[in-house]
């Protein structure tokens, strides 16, 4: 809904930094106000709250006075809130080429995806004040090219749609497995990436990384139900009860992945897809073709290297190879997983089954106080707990 707003006000005031500013003081003050009871028009409610507070900044300025005199006229009612959706517009104004890719991945985050800077920080392994001065940046950056809220031309469009992707992609893993909070996922932003997804795919068909990242969202959402018990702890891919996965989500996936794959080079939207489906398709954990699925993350390291990437390709070694030449594969990742309770916990697990359970608990014990997810941090000294009862 916040993205929604934000929209709707720099289509009508222009100003995107001061807009979001707005926006963010509007939900704040939700916060206090909301849990006495739901307004009748929430996203009327946050409109209005917002644009009051951009009168307020107008009017604190003396030398604004026709701003001023021009937001006082404006009708605040539930009818002045358009219906359209503008947040993929607002997410090609933040991947605006102005400002360097990687503040336009976390501008749009924090304007679309609404995560903190600290959730933000996390996505990108990077302390939370480094991603604090890049937002504020790339905040400045659109303020200064003049930037219009409008979609683009069609050629400009493309250029930004790998930003669009990636953003999307970020927003989708933060809801899937939150990095900090009390509970394992947040399904307001699975939810969130679907949708604009979704409307993505509508407005670009033709782009098949598009329809790829939709396919991989579609299928990685599916086992929702499956990834914890009723009092959050997680439940590992592995232990899950498949008759639990959304099979509609997983059928949805499959077809949208075969409708583009073979159509050009997989990009490595598809190529997760692709990982995702094999696993969907396995009827347990042990009939899972591992093989198929180390060669796919092969291609996929070699298309689109990242830390993450080999960390999960590590996985599958481990699956295919043993435990040990998966832990051969962890050697040498770069340091900026380290600070990630991530690298730990994969390392756990690849030493415990090999049968180095003090390595193992070394590792948990790392990882445990890494992470900022309380149910992770449960799961994870409940193995701890586990290897100390098996040694003593």
């Amino acid at each position: 809904m916040a993205p929604q707003v934000l929209g709707v006000l720099a289509r009508k005031h222009g100003q995107f930094d001061a807009c979001e500013d707005a926006v963010q003081e509007a939900l704040l003050e939700a916060a206090v106000q909301w849990p006495a009871g739901l307004p009748r028009d929430p996203k009327a409610w946050l409109t209005a709250v917002a644009s009051r507070r951009l009168i307020d900044a107008w009017r604190s300025e003396s030398a604004r006075r026709t701003r001023e005199e021009r937001a006082a006229a404006l009708d605040f009612q539930s009818s002045s809130v358009p219906e359209t959706d503008d947040t993929l517009t607002l997410m090609f104004l933040c991947c605006h080429p102005a400002i360097s890719a990687p503040s336009q991945l976390a501008l749009t985050l924090r304007a679309v995806g609404g995560l903190t800077t600290a959730e933000i920080a996390s996505a990108f392994l990077v302390p939370e004040a480094t991603m604090g001065q890049r937002i504020s940046r790339a905040k400045q950056g659109i303020q200064k090219a003049g930037a219009t809220f409008s979609m683009p031309p069609a050629s400009e469009r493309k250029a930004r749609l790998g930003v669009v992707l990636h953003v999307l992609y970020l927003i989708f893993n933060e809801g899937y497995a939150a990095s900090s909070g009390p509970s394992l996922q947040r399904e307001d932003l699975t939810a969130e990436a679907i949708r604009l997804a979704r409307l993505l795919v509508a407005a670009a068909p033709g782009e098949l990384e598009a329809s790829g990242l939709l396919a991989l969202m579609l299928l990685t959402d599916s086992r929702r139900s499956a990834r914890a018990l009723a009092d959050g702890m997680p439940v590992p891919l592995a232990e899950q009860d498949r008759c639990l996965w959304n099979r509609g989500q997983i059928d949805e996936g499959i077809a949208l992945l075969s409708s583009v794959l073979g159509r050009g080079a997989a990009g490595p939207y598809q190529l997760q897809a692709a990982i995702a489906a094999v696993h969907a398709e396995a009827a347990s954990s042990d009939a899972t073709d591992w093989p198929q699925i180390l060669a796919l993350y092969t291609v996929l390291e070699a298309v689109a290297p990242s830390p993450v990437v080999t960390l999960n390709r590590a996985v599958s070694v481990a699956m295919v190879k043993g435990p040990v030449a998966g832990l051969e594969v962890l050697d040498g990742l770069d340091p900026a997983l380290s600070r990630s309770h991530r690298l730990d916990a994969v390392r756990g697990h690849l030493l415990d089954m090999a049968g180095f359970p003090l390595e193992a608990r070394a590792a948990y014990l790392s990882a445990a106080k890494k992470t900022g997810s309380l149910q992770e941090r449960r799961y994870l000294m409940g193995k701890v707990a586990g290897l100390d009862a098996a040694g003593g």
